[in-house]
């Protein structure tokens, strides 16, 4: 089913202090045109920059991502571009007043409830998705990362964290469905060991870090005067740290039994925002970190390169789903006028069909004699058919049902289709069937390369017994 972008329907404010500068900010996220995505604006600044959330603009990843533009930065990304990009916002303006996202309580959560709270406005532009067409595969062999992307019709995501610990040891998380994100990742929180927090503090981080938006995880027995002078160090005398044995301070009750790696989910989520298209793969990360997750994200944006430069891809040496034999017991065309030879796949919103453009055609002897070119109007009659076929796929008893079109809209050619082109044409449901009427846009690809693309209205009706 095509999708529509979304922005919000209203501004949303938040006030809080950023994890690592502890420096107070508000932000406020708008809304934001078709097609303009994720972007970042310093208004405390002179000129107000902006900066674009794109994977090439990151400058570092210790424990969290920072942006930089024109020498404006904004550290501490990941968290609200996962919570717009798991709650499906596809264009936002995010404005702040300081150098840091606020870190709120170390989550997506309070960014998913206000997203909800003010809810959507559909845009007119369509979702461009990044739909993968091969396997990629990706390693830091050093630091033990390793990233697979897998073709999918859905964004999936597996997770397994291994920190060789007796509090954390081997984890895992996954999601099945961006759908999935609200409830069992956005809450997840961010976390780090007892023994990182002397290191991150005399390297001036987690200057708003407490033990309202961090999970501490103890390893060993501490001392209450070490947690004293850890306190005093991070600036936070007055903090009260209660300890009772290996697990985690003030005996903070974990959200899931697997909140850290789930925490790394949501992390990779916010991260692979920065590719700058919603994505169809499943991606599969091991013992991932902010560094691994963005060089990945910078894998997956030459992907998108690379496909489109090469076009799109089908895979047309399996098996058909329908042969010309089959077609015909569903269409009541024959030759010269059934201009369909197989059908590779159907799906729940979407078909795949196959056309062979050959010599010998009856058309190709009076339309441009000496320059034969396959007809628009023939072009447009095949991807009706390939639709009517989906139509038909969704009945009982097919032969008993004829489909008729009743608008044709949008109709573009990019280019000559010409004897020798295998024609595959993909058509996706603009909305669900309902009263037997069929909503759908229709693209046709010579070689991977868009060559005609048209949205379609149909109804299939039972007129045989």
């Amino acid at each position: 089913m095509s999708e529509k972008q979304r922005t919000l329907k209203e501004a949303i404010l938040f006030k809080g202090v950023g994890l690592h500068t502890g420096e107070p900010v508000t932000m406020e996220i708008c809304p934001a045109p078709d097609n303009h995505g994720y972007k970042f604006q310093r208004i405390d600044l002179e000129n107000q920059p902006i900066i674009k959330a794109d994977a090439d603009l990151v400058v570092g990843t210790d424990r969290g991502t920072t942006l930089e533009y024109q020498g404006a930065r904004v550290y501490t990304t990941e968290h609200v571009l996962a919570a717009l990009y798991g709650m499906q916002v596809d264009n936002a303006l995010i404005k702040l007043d300081g150098p840091e996202i606020p870190i709120m309580d170390g989550s997506s959560l309070l960014f998913v409830k206000e997203i909800n709270r003010v809810g959507y406005e559909e845009q007119e532009a369509e979702r461009d998705y990044f739909e993968l067409s091969e396997n990629i595969k990706w390693e830091d062999t050093e630091k033990g990362i390793e990233f697979l992307a897998v073709p999918d019709d859905h964004y999936r995501i597996t997770v397994m964290v291994d920190y060789n610990s007796p509090v954390l040891g081997t984890q895992h998380a996954a999601i099945y469905n961006i759908d999935a994100f609200e409830k069992e990742i956005s809450p997840c929180r961010t976390f780090c060991f007892l023994r990182e927090l002397e290191f991150l503090a005399n390297n001036n981080l987690i200057k708003g870090g407490s033990l309202d938006n961090a999970i501490v995880l103890v390893e060993r027995d501490v001392k209450q005067d070490e947690l004293d002078n850890l306190a005093k160090k991070l600036g936070k005398e007055n903090l009260t740290v209660n300890y009772e044995g290996i697990g985690v301070l003030n005996s903070l009750k974990l959200q899931f039994e697997n909140e850290p790696a789930r925490h790394k989910l949501l992390d990779i989520v916010g991260d692979l925002a920065l590719v700058g298209k919603p994505i169809k793969a499943h991606i599969l990360g091991a013992r991932p970190g902010h560094s691994g997750n963005v060089r990945f994200a910078k894998v997956l944006k030459e992907q998108i390169k690379k496909q489109d430069k090469s076009g799109k891809y089908f895979d047309l040496t399996k098996e058909p789903l329908y042969t010309t034999q089959d077609i015909e017991k569903m269409l009541p065309h024959r030759y010269p006028f059934l201009l369909v030879d197989k059908i590779m796949e159907i799906h729940e919103d979407r078909i795949v069909g196959v056309k062979n453009i050959t010599m010998n055609e009856p058309q190709f002897t009076g339309h441009f004699p000496g320059n034969p070119i396959f007809p628009g109007v023939l072009q447009i009659e095949a991807t009706a058919q390939v639709g009517g076929i989906f139509a038909l796929s969704k009945v009982e008893d097919p032969h008993l049902y004829s489909t008729y079109f009743m608008k044709i809209d949008n109709v573009k050619f990019k280019q000559k289709v010409v004897p020798g082109d295998t024609v595959v044409f993909e058509l996706t449901l603009m909305s669900p069937i309902r009263r037997g009427l069929v909503q759908m846009a229709g693209k046709a690809y010579v070689n991977g390369q868009l060559v005609m693309e048209a949205e379609m209205l149909a109804q299939v009706i039972k007129d045989k017994v």
